[in-house]
């Protein structure tokens, strides 16, 4: 089984917006029983909350449903077969200051094929979870491409 773990500051806009978008390619291209999904935040001040009201709305206007409840990153989640993908610079910082260097760590946007843009933004604070979700998207693209040919599914 892939795991690929979604990562942002509080998992409560981006990283659980990027495990929902991600997940529902990974149901369309018929691969729920070989890519496994989640997401996470480097701090620990929203944990057990619902995602964000923004996150949650713009995920229903395109018709994809989101349940999941912030978390933060745990030890056992840093493993060498798991894909942990970070939103921006600062979340992969400090995912390397806390878990070392890491064969799989990436940042979302280093997938994006139709932007320029390497940072997702966090729209917590610009409530711009529309422009956040086309890059979401986008990276999520690139990602499952990225890892279809990578481990041949």
């Amino acid at each position: 089984m892939v795991k690929v773990l979604f990562v942002c500051l509080g998992n409560i806009c981006r990283s659980p917006m990027a495990e929902a978008v991600f997940q529902q390619m990974v149901n369309q291209a018929g691969l729920s029983e070989k890519i496994s999904v989640d997401s996470a935040g480097t701090g620990s001040w929203h944990v057990g909350e619902k995602a964000h009201s923004g996150t949650r709305r713009v995920l229903q206007q395109h018709g994809i449903s989101y349940d999941g409840r912030a978390r933060q990153v745990r030890d056992e989640d840093i493993d060498p077969e798991t894909y942990v993908v970070a939103m921006d610079q600062s979340n992969l910082s400090d995912l390397r200051l806390r878990f070392g260097d890491h064969p799989r760590f990436y940042r979302l946007l280093d997938f994006a094929t139709e932007t320029s843009v390497r940072e997702v933004p966090d729209p917590y604070y610009t409530g711009n979870f529309e422009y956040v979700y086309r890059l979401v998207e986008d990276g999520c693209r690139g990602l499952l491409q990225y890892i279809r040919t990578k481990e041949g599914l």
